[in-house]
């Protein structure tokens, strides 16, 4: 696909001459720095919970084994839920 893009002339100037001494084009330069780019972004942005946890032995015997709809239950009992 065409585009058009607006680069700065010493930015352009650099990559040119970068893309003759790897003997490829400014396509394939623009082409590859731009996969690289979003590549990155999408790594860094990706979400990682951190892990909360505490000191425990886990679920009480009385949710252990229980489903949400139970835990969920019980904590919002005393809360008019």
């Amino acid at each position: 696909m065409k585009t058009t893009i607006e680069i700065s002339d010493p930015l352009l100037a650099e990559a040119r001459r970068q893309a003759a001494r790897e003997r490829t084009t400014l396509r394939a330069l623009v082409d590859a720095g731009l996969r690289s780019i979003l590549k990155e972004r999408h790594r860094r942005s990706r979400f990682q919970l951190r892990d909360a946890s505490f000191e425990g032995d886990g679920l009480s015997d009385e949710f252990k084994g229980a489903d949400w709809e139970r835990i969920r239950e019980a904590a919002y009992e005393s809360r008019g839920g």
